[in-house]
């Protein structure tokens, strides 16, 4: 199959278009930088009823998608690159094993991701963003759901994963991955596996996680694991199945993991059902309908002391 370009997305490409702010721009502007106090102090309070809108979208086009994990990783991988195929493959397993695929919904690992969620015909859902440049969405993306500000698309990220694999990116990609071992060291999210792709990538990474922060007694060294780096979409695809179906838990915290339907699946009074169909009309099988194991409701236990304030 031909690459396919990317999408136009114009309601994400107004600002770009009409040379205005965006709006994460807008809402961290400093007041001193703002046209006057009286804009500034009427603009703000209103600026949160979109703030909740966007939540309450998410929250509504994810809250049904079952069991799934988010893939990230660099937007300027070409689809010539290892890289590129290697997500493609682990987005493949990880369907295959019955989870649905969610990423920044845009091209290089992004796009890969998206792409092997459609080989193995489960749900692909994509999380876009407003940025100061031309944006579009991959065309491997079954669920298109835009976001203005980076927190309330980072949420979604996070609230609707079962784990996250990281791919070598930039900035972004980092930004992704120590969010995610913040929420994890303070007891904020559990049964949360963090897979990096790529060792020799990671390699400096993981070194000066040893050498500075665990060094200068920054970190702990049981915080060494929790991140798992492997080469292997095998291994990585074994690590979340694992730690999903035995619902671990990081120094004997209780599970946070409810019953959850498969991917794809509609939640409703009447259980799980047999299918889903997406977007595009194909029908989803859930495949994980007979080995979704129910977790006993658990107290959540204090977190332990970690660095983040």
């Amino acid at each position: 199959m031909a690459d396919q370009p990317q999408q136009d997305n114009p309601t994400l490409n107004l600002a770009q278009r009409t040379r205005t702010p965006t709006e994460d721009e807008r809402l961290l502007q400093s007041p001193a930088e703002a046209p006057s106090a009286h804009d500034f102090l009427h603009s703000d309070p209103w600026r949160v009823f979109r703030i909740m809108g966007e939540f309450v979208e998410g929250f509504d086009n994810l809250a049904r998608i079952g069991p799934a994990v988010t893939i990230f990783g660099s937007a300027r991988t070409p689809a010539d690159h290892p890289e590129y195929a290697a997500a493609r493959e682990t987005a493949r397993m990880l369907g295959e094993a019955g989870f649905g695929i969610i990423t920044g919904g845009g091209p290089g690992i992004m796009e890969a991701a998206n792409r092997g969620a459609k080989d193995a015909k489960v749900l692909s859902v994509g999380c876009n963003i407003e940025l100061p440049f031309e944006q579009g969405i991959n065309p491997y993306v079954d669920v298109a759901i835009n976001f203005r500000y980076f927190f309330v698309r980072k949420t979604m990220f996070v609230k609707y994963a079962e784990a996250f694999i990281i791919f070598p990116g930039g900035f972004g990609t980092m930004d992704e991955l120590f969010e995610a071992l913040t929420l994890i060291q303070t007891g904020k999210v559990r049964d949360f596996p963090v897979v990096l792709m790529g060792s020799a990538y990671w390699k400096g990474l993981i070194e000066w996680f040893r050498t500075a922060l665990l060094a200068e007694g920054k970190i702990s060294p049981e915080d060494l694991d929790l991140v798992v780096v492997t080469d292997s979409p095998e291994e990585a695809v074994r690590t979340i199945v694992d730690c999903y179906e035995n619902n671990c838990s990081l120094s004997g915290r209780p599970s946070r993991r409810r019953k959850r339907e498969p991917a794809g699946a509609i939640r409703g009074g009447g259980g799980s059902a047999p299918e889903a169909v997406r977007a595009d009309g194909v029908v989803v099988p859930n495949t994980r309908a007979d080995r979704d194991p129910a977790s006993p409701e658990n107290t959540p236990a204090e977190p332990e002391k970690g660095d983040a304030q």
